[in-house]
């Protein structure tokens, strides 16, 4: 058990750091765009934030084996299957979130709804475009790491490092099968 619990806090904190990098990027970005504009805009603190609350909901849509369909097939099937699922999940508890804001706010039902449709929509949009980008190297990462199997990646990467040797499971026998 505490293994395990181990072993998900190791990927929450991976999966909350890459999406932290990621939107921490887009914050710098934006920062240096509206400085030419004299504008004050420090929000790493929201980035930090979203990246933990996001990097929950993709650990919850693990848990309900959300995006596991297409296991065995070619990589970029199961990468971007995933993509398009987390994306769709991400979508829900965006507009979940504009509904609790809403709510918090005193708003009723139909200005909620209004404000999704005139402005807030458009945001929730580009969120999307963004997370889906930011997800397609995540689970092609991920996928990699299935291939190896459990903390095998993770070692190469911050334990002991890859040597000329190290080669995916099977992946000879499946290359020499179709050259022959």
């Amino acid at each position: 058990m505490w293994q395990r619990f181990v072993r998900e806090i190791r990927k929450f904190a991976l999966v909350a750091s890459f999406l932290f990098f990621f939107f921490g990027a887009f914050a710098t970005y934006r920062r240096l765009i509206l400085s030419e504009y004299e504008i004050d805009y420090f929000q790493y603190g929201y980035a930090l934030i979203e990246a933990l609350v996001l990097g929950k909901v993709i650990l919850l849509g693990e848990i309900f084996h959300l995006g596991d369909r297409f296991h065995g097939k070619p990589l970029i099937v199961p990468t971007l299957y995933r993509t398009f699922s987390f994306s769709i999940l991400v979508l829900v508890f965006a507009v979940v979130e504009h509904f609790v804001k809403g709510f918090i706010h005193g708003e009723n039902i139909a200005a909620v709804l209004a404000n999704l449709a005139a402005k807030d929509g458009a945001d929730i949009a580009a969120k999307i475009l963004v997370m889906f980008i930011a997800f397609i190297p995540m689970f092609a990462i991920w996928e990699i790491a299935n291939l190896f199997g459990e903390n095998q990646l993770f070692e190469l990467f911050f334990e002991r490092g890859g040597t000329s040797g190290t080669s995916l499971p099977n992946m000879t026998t499946a290359s020499s099968l179709r050259e022959g």
